[in-house]
């Protein structure tokens, strides 16, 4: 009997696709539609996909990374990330994260929009 019960929890739990379902909940944008839409976006989670063109480690107990996905034009074509990962330059990653505008760090690191808190997986594009 308790095989049996263990066998349904088992089962129950790779079938319930709850990753995908997250994921589904949260809007994919593009670099170019964050700085667009960053008003509505502003305390949102979203998702995104991009290329590492810079990294910044141990800043402010933060790593920034900066992401291009192809969209946008200067002053909106390069997104910057912080997160408590890392990555190296030209990794594509897919990427959740808090937008947040007109961030202020001090020292010099101010952002009109930013990605905060994202958790960092490698693309498979």
């Amino acid at each position: 009997m308790y095989k049996q019960l263990i066998g349904a929890a088992l089962a129950a739990l790779l079938v319930t696709p709850t990753v995908i379902l997250a994921a589904d909940s949260m809007p994919t944008k593009t670099v170019e539609q964050i700085f667009t839409e960053q008003d509505q976006l502003s305390g949102k989670h979203i998702h995104i996909s991009g290329k590492v063109v810079k990294v910044n480690n141990g800043i402010m107990g933060k790593n920034f990374l900066h992401i291009q996905d192809g969209t946008g034009s200067e002053g909106s074509n390069d997104i910057t990330v912080t997160s408590q990962q890392t990555a190296n330059l030209g990794d594509m990653l897919e990427i959740e994260a808090i937008v947040t505008t007109n961030r202020d760090f001090g020292m010099g690191y101010s952002y009109p929009v930013i990605l905060e808190e994202a958790k960092l997986s490698p693309s498979n594009r």
